[in-house]
C-alpha cells in the first residue's frame, strides 16, 4: 500500500528528480536578493512590468484549463478550485497597476522582452485543444507553486526583506495561496495517477519546461537575458 501511495505522488517525485532546476526556480538569486535586502530596485521594477504583461497572457491560459476541466475532469470540484484562481487574477491585475504607480513604472510603455515572449508562446501551446487536461493542470500547479515557494521564502522569520517589497512577497507567499497551490497539486496528482503513460511523460516534460522558463524569467529581471 505504501508503494502505491508513493506512485501517486508524481509531483513530489518529479520535484526530487529535477531538484537542480526546481531549486534554481524557487531559490533564484533574484529571490535571495529580495530576502536579504540587497535587491537592485531596477531589477524589481523590470520584474514588475514584465510580470504584469505575463499575467495578462496567463489569464487566457487559466481559462483554458477551466474549460479542459469541464470537459475532461472526473471530479467537478476541480472546476471550483480553478475558477477561484481565475477570479483572483482580476485582483492581481489591479494589484500590479497599484504597485506600478507606487514605483513609477509606466505599464503602458512596457514591452515584453524575448524571454517573456517565449514563456507566453509556451502558455499558448498549452491552450491548444489537443493538450490533455492532466498536462495543463500540471503546468498550472508548477507556475503557481514557483511563485508561492519563492516569495514565502522572503517572508520567513530570518528574512531581511525590505518593508516596501513585503506587499509583493505577501501577494504570493501567504498561507492562503499556499493552500491553493496544494489543492492544484492534489488535483494534478489525481489526474496523473489515472493517466496513460504517454500523458504522464508529457506532463513531466511540461513541468520541467515551466521550471526552466521560470529561471529564465528571473534571469531576465536581473538583466541576464532579454
Amino acid at each position: 500500500m505504501a508503494d502505491e501511495r508513493e506512485k501517486m505522488k508524481f509531483i513530489e517525485n518529479w520535484v526530487i528528480k529535477h531538484d537542480s532546476v526546481y531549486t534554481a526556480a524557487t531559490r533564484h538569486p533574484f529571490i535571495h536578493s529580495i530576502r536579504d535586502g540587497s535587491v537592485d530596485l531596477s531589477s524589481f521594477k523590470t520584474w514588475l512590468g514584465q510580470d504584469y504583461l505575463f499575467v495578462r497572457r496567463f489569464i487566457p491560459f487559466v481559462a483554458s484549463v477551466l474549460l479542459k476541466a469541464c470537459k475532461e475532469s472526473d471530479d467537478e470540484s476541480d472546476m471550483e478550485v480553478i475558477l477561484a484562481g481565475l477570479a483572483s487574477l482580476n485582483d492581481e491585475i489591479h494589484w500590479f497597476k497599484k504597485e506600478a504607480a507606487k514605483w513609477d513604472v509606466q505599464l503602458n510603455a512596457v514591452t515584453p522582452q524575448k524571454t517573456n515572449q517565449n514563456y507566453c508562446r509556451f502558455l499558448e501551446s498549452l491552450m491548444q485543444p489537443e493538450v490533455n487536461y492532466t498536462v495543463a493542470i500540471t503546468a498550472f500547479w508548477a507556475i503557481e507553486a514557483v511563485y508561492q515557494l519563492s516569495f514565502a521564502h522572503c517572508l520567513e522569520d530570518d528574512a531581511k526583506t525590505p518593508p516596501e517589497l513585503r506587499a509583493a512577497c505577501e501577494r504570493w507567499g501567504n498561507e492562503g495561496f499556499g493552500k491553493y497551490c496544494d489543492s492544484l497539486r492534489i488535483i494534478a496528482n489525481r489526474c496523473l495517477s489515472k493517466a496513460l503513460e504517454d500523458v504522464q511523460v508529457k506532463a513531466e516534460l511540461t513541468l520541467l519546461q515551466v521550471f526552466e522558463l521560470e529561471v529564465e524569467f528571473w534571469n531576465m529581471s536581473e538583466g541576464r537575458n532579454n
